[in-house]
């Protein structure tokens, strides 16, 4: 494997300073990779904050001079925000700087790019870190947040190659897998192994919530049943954003997980329990050979990323 060359940034300019956003700042400095950062959030006290643990150098009154004098910059923001932000800082964006999103879906991003940046998007990479916590917020941020983790960077087709090395070297400077896909085969993956999973366990939790006795079957439960609805307790104005966004590869999946189970309910209104089994063996088989191979230390997607 070739080894990718340690970048090195005079200034980091954060839009939206978050655990995402902190972390990223919180890492490059720890890493050396940048002088000075310099940090904007649509709410003042989050980017005081953010100055006061030391994540940021300097506060930004907006996105605009978060760019200013940055030779790399970062759009911490909800995917929903991302074409807003693009056109708030559009007038100072230059070909000598990279610019970087770390959004959930990618599909939508690369064309909110194209469609305000025109030309200028070469320099602009789309990038999904898969990384994340329980807790939202600049005060949960972590330097070593992207370590072992994996990060997809989905390039656009007229994007400058020097820019996405960049980014590439960036992030494995930061300890990340870097992978490379398109941002329509990111989004069918994602909708596959993260944002369905998300949908099914608000809808399951939901249908056990309006049962009669859900509160006090939910005292009665386990381990299993904590680990299937963790997820069910992520922001939902994040998880709103991300399924909007990537609806229609979430809606066929969701196709998908509706014949899987009516398969399996036909077999339980027929009680045919042999063909149950060899039905739910090699799952279960698939399922444990998977299991010990998974290294990134997070099922799919956080709950939080902002």
């Amino acid at each position: 494997m070739t080894r990718l060359p340690r970048p090195q940034f005079q200034q980091l300019g954060v839009i939206g300073c978050g655990l995402i956003g902190g972390s990223f700042a919180l890492a490059m400095k720890r890493a050396g990779l940048v002088k000075r950062v310099v940090g904007y959030s649509k709410s003042p006290s989050t980017t005081e904050l953010a100055k006061k643990m030391g994540v940021i150098d300097v506060a930004a009154e907006s996105a605009l001079l978060a760019v200013s004098g940055s030779d790399l910059v970062l759009l911490a923001v909800p995917v929903a925000a991302t074409e807003a932000t693009l056109r708030a800082i559009r007038h100072l964006v230059a070909p000598g700087t990279l610019y970087m999103d770390v959004g959930s879906t990618k599909a939508d991003v690369a064309q909110a790019a194209q469609r305000v940046l025109g030309d200028l998007s070469a320099h602009f990479v789309p990038v999904h870190p898969i990384a994340g916590k329980e807790h939202s917020g600049v005060q949960h941020a972590d330097p070593l947040l992207f370590q072992g983790r994996q990060v997809v960077l989905t390039p656009l087709p007229e994007n400058d190659h020097a820019q996405v090395q960049r980014a590439a070297a960036t992030w494995a400077a930061l300890g990340c897998k870097v992978l490379r896909m398109t941002p329509e085969n990111h989004d069918a993956a994602y909708a596959a192994v993260s944002h369905l999973p998300h949908l099914l366990a608000y809808a399951y939790m939901q249908a056990v919530m309006r049962q009669p006795s859900g509160r006090e079957y939910m005292e009665l439960a386990g381990s299993g049943f904590r680990d299937f609805t963790r997820i069910a307790g992520g922001d939902a104005a994040i998880w709103r954003d991300i399924l909007m966004a990537n609806r229609e590869e979430v809606l066929h999946q969701a196709q998908r997980f509706r014949m899987s189970l009516d398969r399996l309910e036909g077999l339980l209104r027929t009680q045919d329990a042999p063909a149950l089994e060899a039905l739910l063996k090699p799952i279960s088989d698939t399922r444990n050979a998977w299991a010990p191979a998974f290294t990134t230390g997070d099922e799919g997607e956080p709950s939080s990323k902002f």
